[in-house]
């Protein structure tokens, strides 16, 4: 079986019926729907922590080198300026900022805050009819 989140309310009541022997492992397992790897796995959990949830830290993978601010300053100096290059930017965030990135950082932050080469063109056009 694939895997499926099963709610912290199920695992406790499993919990509970297997300390009070209310009903034999199987039967635990049966009506949960758990594998008994899964079981032993929430009863270690539940020994170590008291707890039948992992509480791992949310944060997966590296560390972003742009906060919130630093992209809203780049959204910024975009819009005021949707002709800039990256490495135009990547000086302008270096010396108002005081962030050294590299251009692909920008781009890919760019892109995640779907900047598009088309919006680009579009906020430039709307300067341009405004002068």
């Amino acid at each position: 079986m694939g895997f499926r989140k099963i709610s912290r309310d199920v695992k406790l009541a499993a919990i509970r019926l297997h300390e009070r022997d209310l009903l034999s492992l199987r039967n635990i397992l049966d009506s949960c729907g758990f594998s008994e790897r899964t079981w032993f796995r929430i009863l270690k959990l539940w020994r170590e922590t008291g707890d039948v949830v992992n509480h791992r830290p949310t944060l997966r993978g590296r560390l972003r080198a742009l906060d919130h601010e630093d992209i809203d300053c780049l959204l910024r100096l975009i819009r005021q300026n949707p002709d800039y290059f990256l490495d135009e930017l990547t000086h302008l965030l270096a010396t108002n900022e005081f962030i050294s990135v590299h251009f692909t950082t920008i781009f890919r932050e760019l892109e995640r805050a779907n900047v598009s080469y088309k919006k680009l063109k579009r906020i430039a056009k709307e300067r341009n009819e405004t002068l």
